[in-house]
């Protein structure tokens, strides 16, 4: 992510716009649901534009009067068990050209989703149905539609041999408050290798994907190993991936255990060490078991791709951060992965952990892949899309995918 790295774009980020935390609303018995800093954001223009070029407007008012005709909890919940998923599979039928296009923003773009998404969260949250809901149920609705429309709960693999699986992660856009035309080339890259099959000299290999949040609070919550702890003993390598630096690739060596603070797309702010389940076990430092040195140098796209090995570390017995290029010593303490102390490295973290303690590290490949920054294209500074835009996250998505199929025949060769 472009907001990750506190030796690069962090500290320019930190110090523009003046971010601030925003505090939760007071929760009574008498106060009305209130929209979140993010919900807040979709009546701008922007957003608009975004769902209105995409045919992504008409979501959240038809789920809303779908919504409204429940009469109980269980009939809201399979409606947004139901409305959430299809949001899922409408965006990435529409990635992958399948169905109408509804517009003419460009189908690689991940922006409809993330709107719609918020749209339909709104409505969930400051509905008042004319039965009782109690705060718990209406938080469980929030769930059910954060999980089914990121992909979370239809992650599919064949049954039999003959066939790789490939579990990819993306994100959601953030730094909104900066630029909130932003599109995430990780989320796109989710919406489009969803589903697919990728050819490899190792045979087919089956991808599939889901988005994750750019909240700390959710991450807190586990949703991160909620979701892969039910795919990682069945894939056969993973990646998670997120926006990274600009002009090239990165493939992150080693995760830190550190927040660094940075606002999430709430405005809120974290600075701790990552909490996980048994925090007594916890490491300092997870590495990554790609196949970096192959991924490296291999020829997968335009962007060069770099083995990224740098880390911040407090070293055993000092009180002061100090920047390894070379990655980790003995008994030190994170303060940034290579690739940050955002929640890039975050989910990287976790999920090498959660391998880790699934007792996979020497039999599954997986680990962090930093994309390029989506940049559009000198002078644009309005538009929401434009062909260099549009170009460039075309050509991260299908960089990914290449990287992804050399990272198969390179663990496909050496462990055949």
């Amino acid at each position: 992510m472009a907001a990750l790295r506190v030796r690069t774009v962090v500290l320019g980020l930190a110090l523009m716009t003046g971010l601030t935390v925003a505090p939760h609303p007071a929760q009574t018995a008498e106060a009305a649901p209130t929209a979140t800093v993010e919900e807040q954001r979709l009546d701008k223009a922007v957003p608009q534009e975004i769902l209105r070029r995409s045919g992504f407007d008409s979501v959240a008012p038809e789920f809303a009067r779908e919504l409204g005709s429940a009469h109980s909890f269980a009939q809201a919940r399979r409606i947004v068990v139901r409305e959430g998923s299809a949001l899922w599979k409408r965006a990435v039928d529409r990635a992958q050209g399948r169905g109408p296009a509804g517009g003419d923003l460009s189908r690689d773009d991940d922006r409809p989703l993330y709107w719609a998404r918020l749209g339909m969260t709104r409505e969930v949250r400051t509905w008042e149905p004319g039965f009782g809901l109690g705060d718990g149920q209406r938080a469980a609705l929030l769930d059910e539609l954060e999980r089914t429309s990121r992909g979370q709960t239809a992650i599919r693999y064949p049954s039999g041999k003959g066939i790789k699986r490939i579990l990819v992660t993306g994100f959601d856009p953030f730094t909104l408050d900066r630029d909130i035309r932003i599109s995430n080339p990780s989320g796109a890259t989710a919406l489009a290798l969803d589903g697919t099959v990728i050819e490899t000299a190792q045979g087919p290999a089956r991808v599939e994907t889901a988005v994750f949040p750019v909240r700390w609070r959710d991450f807190a919550e586990g949703t991160v190993e909620r979701t892969l702890r039910p795919y990682l003993r069945k894939a056969d390598l993973f990646t998670t991936v997120s926006q990274g630096r600009v002009g090239r690739f990165d493939i992150e060596r080693t995760n830190g255990a550190w927040r660094g603070g940075f606002p999430d797309n709430e405005n809120i702010s974290r600075t701790e060490t990552v909490p996980v389940t048994d925090p007594a076990s916890q490491p300092q430092w997870t590495t990554t078991t790609l196949p970096y040195k192959d991924i490296v140098a291999a020829s997968t796209g335009r962007f060069p791709v770099y083995d990224n090995t740098s880390v911040t570390e407090i070293p055993a017995g000092g009180t002061e951060p100090v920047v390894r290029a070379d990655g980790p010593t003995a008994g030190s303490t994170a303060r940034a992965g290579g690739g940050g102390d955002y929640l890039s490295n975050e989910i990287a973290y976790r999920a090498t952990l959660l391998r880790d303690r699934l007792g996979l590290h020497d039999k599954l490949p997986g680990g962090h892949v930093h994309t390029p920054v989506l940049q559009f294209a000198t002078g644009n500074t309005t538009e929401v899309t434009d062909p260099e835009f549009v170009r460039n996250r075309l050509d991260i998505i299908a960089q990914v995918r290449s990287i992804m199929t050399v990272a198969v025949n390179e663990t496909g060769r050496t462990r055949g």
